[in-house]
């Protein structure tokens, strides 16, 4: 056996993070795009019925209810420019509707409509459906894992300063782990 047939566990996890980071930038190349040929929009009649942003605005007022624009903007990460130009089809079909602030007449907020609950329901129930056959086989502890990190990446991702992108952080060394001090 030579030196390195004897490597400390750390330093093969640091030798082996290129390839993982590898295969996990060309697993997300694929993941892309295969999301965007199937347009991961459901089964059925639902199937690629609502647009992405359109679903993830819907979804966004569902959950956290009536707001302004620039407070979905900002919980959704984009310009309130970008929402305003989404928002306005989604008023004009009657899925959103636009209402006075409760506590100040003069501000408006978007709020999803009966028409919009019942729409997002219709597509969320088939995303729901088309999430459940992907995962066919696999355990609930597998899926739970799965979602909960994939939301802690799209949150890494939300977190991630664009502007930083041109002179990235050097990572930490060692496997993620803080390197001692000296």
């Amino acid at each position: 056996m030579t030196d390195d047939d004897h490597t400390a566990p750390d330093e093969a996890a640091a030798l082996n993070e290129p390839a993982v980071l590898d295969a996990l930038q060309h697993q997300l190349a694929v993941y892309a795009r295969r999301a965007e040929q199937t347009r991961l929009g459901g089964l059925g009649h639902a199937r690629n019925s609502m647009d992405r942003a359109a679903y993830l605005l819907l979804n966004r007022l569902d959950q956290e209810g009536p707001m302004g624009v620039k407070a979905l903007a900002a919980g959704m990460g984009i310009d309130s420019s970008t929402v305003t130009r989404q928002v306005a089809p989604l008023v004009e079909s009657g899925l959103v509707k636009r209402t006075s602030h409760p506590e100040d007449g003069r501000a408006v907020v978007l709020q999803l409509s009966p028409r919009g609950e019942s729409r997002l329901e219709e597509v969320r129930s088939s995303r729901r459906r088309l999430m459940e056959l992907i995962t066919t086989g696999w355990s609930e502890e597998e899926r739970e894992t799965f979602c909960s990190l994939l939301t802690r990446f799209n949150t890494a991702m939300l977190d991630l300063n664009p502007a930083s992108l041109s002179n990235p952080p050097e990572p930490p060394s060692g496997g993620g782990q803080d390197a001692p001090a000296s």
